[in-house]
């Protein structure tokens, strides 16, 4: 069964990036041409079996963000968001370059997202119970996505990550989809007080 999900999330990352090109291209010029800055940020990320892997964003925010006040917290009228960004964070446009994480095998369209590798903890700290989250490729979205998003924190996210991990199917798969297309439409949890610069 999980060959088939990653089976899966090759062919249809492989698709999308063909049908969406177009549209990755438009994101591109527009980021490009409003500050001449990068157009992607790349972070490292603990993915499957706690390896380290560089998750690829479209950047939303200025240059350096991180290294200005307010470090890794992102507020929805922050200031170091790109005018190009507020639109990419609010409908979510901004992970789309993931395709190519997906594509890679770094990582999968459904499955627990993957933290920064300081941050809730450094990754050789986190306790037994939350290494089960770390069991399947980490994901674009997950049940924790489709249950509060940024609102809740860490500790809650991770408990529905353990949760999918446990209760996981190609089904459980597609009822989560789905219920990422509801969230993403209902733009909840985009902000949060406890997020990553990109």
């Amino acid at each position: 069964m999980i060959f088939l999900k990653h089976f899966f999330d090759f062919i249809f990352s492989l698709l999308l990036i063909i049908l969406i090109s177009p549209i990755l291209l438009v994101i591109a010029l527009m980021i490009k041409l409003e500050d001449g800055g990068k157009i992607f940020y790349k972070q490292e990320r603990v993915g499957k079996n706690r390896k380290v892997f560089k998750i690829i964003k479209f950047r939303s925010m200025v240059e350096n963000a991180t290294g200005m006040k307010g470090g890794y917290s992102i507020f929805e009228n922050d200031s170091r968001i790109t005018r190009t960004g507020k639109f990419l964070r609010k409908t979510s446009l901004d992970e789309l370059p993931q395709l190519f994480n997906i594509l890679k095998g770094d990582m999968s369209f459904i499955g627990p997202r993957p933290p920064l590798t300081f941050h809730p903890k450094d990754y050789h700290e986190y306790e037994d119970w939350v290494l089960v989250r770390f069991r399947m490729r980490p994901g674009m979205t997950g049940l924790a996505q489709v249950n509060g998003r940024n609102d809740i924190d860490w500790y809650e996210r991770f408990k529905y990550d353990v949760e999918y991990v446990k209760k996981w199917s190609l089904s459980y798969d597609v009822k989560i989809l789905f219920e990422t297309v509801r969230t993403l439409l209902s733009k909840k949890g985009i902000y949060g007080t406890d997020q990553e610069g990109k």
